[in-house]
């Protein structure tokens, strides 16, 4: 049973490793969502090697009584599902803060400086001209300097779209 096991083991290893496919050297783009708030990101991804890269994302927003960023980075394992299509998982974090002017009409404002960890999922189209398409899927567990909405985990989804070069 234990060889077996092995050899089961041994063949999903082989298996992962050939379907390995070649990635672009870099990426750049938008990374649409809700991202808690501060919605689309400005996204760039970095080959690390044939199957596993960097990616940097920043979302901003500015409105009249509401400004922050949030700055994410994660390394990813890419693998490759059939022609085109790929799969990828990873894990990273980031950093932010955020303020309200005059939050809740009560002239007070509000601010927030917070760190995060992060795991995210998805899947790719590379098409053959230099576009890649991304649906993933990347929860967040954040920790602050308050609270906010009592709710420390976002769980975020959201399409990517990157001219590749």
């Amino acid at each position: 049973m234990k060889k077996l096991f092995l050899l089961g083991i041994s063949l999903f290893a082989f298996t992962t490793v050939t379907m390995a496919q070649d990635i672009s050297k870099n990426a750049i783009g938008l990374r649409l969502g809700d991202s808690d708030g501060f919605g689309t990101e400005v996204s760039y991804q970095r080959a690390l090697g044939d199957n596993n890269r960097l990616e940097v994302d920043l979302g901003w927003r500015s409105r009249d009584k509401y400004s922050g960023f949030k700055l994410a980075g994660l390394y990813q394992w890419v693998w490759n599902i059939e022609g085109g299509f790929n799969w990828y998982a990873g894990a990273g974090g980031g950093f932010g803060s955020y303020s309200f002017d005059n939050y809740n009409n009560n002239n007070k404002d509000y601010n927030e400086t917070f760190a995060f960890i992060a795991g995210d999922i998805g899947i790719e189209y590379s098409f053959d001209f230099p576009l890649l398409l991304s649906l993933d899927f990347r929860p967040e567990l954040g920790f602050g300097d308050k609270d906010y909405d009592n709710n420390n985990l976002d769980l975020d989804i959201a399409l990517g779209v990157r001219y590749q070069f």
